[in-house]
């Protein structure tokens, strides 16, 4: 049965490659944050789906933290000037919906 979470994870993830480019050349720390913590949703997602009870909620708070973090590293690309608001929108919206997903999962 597909866990419709990590699948939108995996979108989130392909939908920043080109955005990754552009931050890679002018911020390679940041470039290097956000692959981190979008693999992490994925990551803690995955994990969490075979785990039970507290450890369940947990990854799964883990990966909503992740996915917040890569809204923020996006947005402040588009503050320092490396992004525009045009080339994160995708992104953001599948974070957002992401997020949304995650929202009853950690309750």
């Amino acid at each position: 049965m597909p866990f419709h979470a990590f699948e939108v994870s995996l979108d989130l993830v392909r939908s920043l490659r080109r955005p990754l480019e552009s931050i890679r050349r002018r911020n390679p720390e940041l470039h290097r944050q956000i692959r981190a913590a979008a693999s992490s949703v994925s990551l803690n997602l995955a994990e969490g789906r075979r785990r039970r009870g507290k450890d369940r909620t947990h990854l799964w708070r883990v990966a909503a933290g992740s996915a917040e973090e890569v809204r923020a590293a996006l947005r402040v690309a588009v503050a320092w000037g490396e992004l525009s608001e045009a080339a994160i929108r995708p992104s953001l919206a599948l974070a957002d919906r992401l997020l949304a997903m995650l929202w009853p999962l950690t309750r």
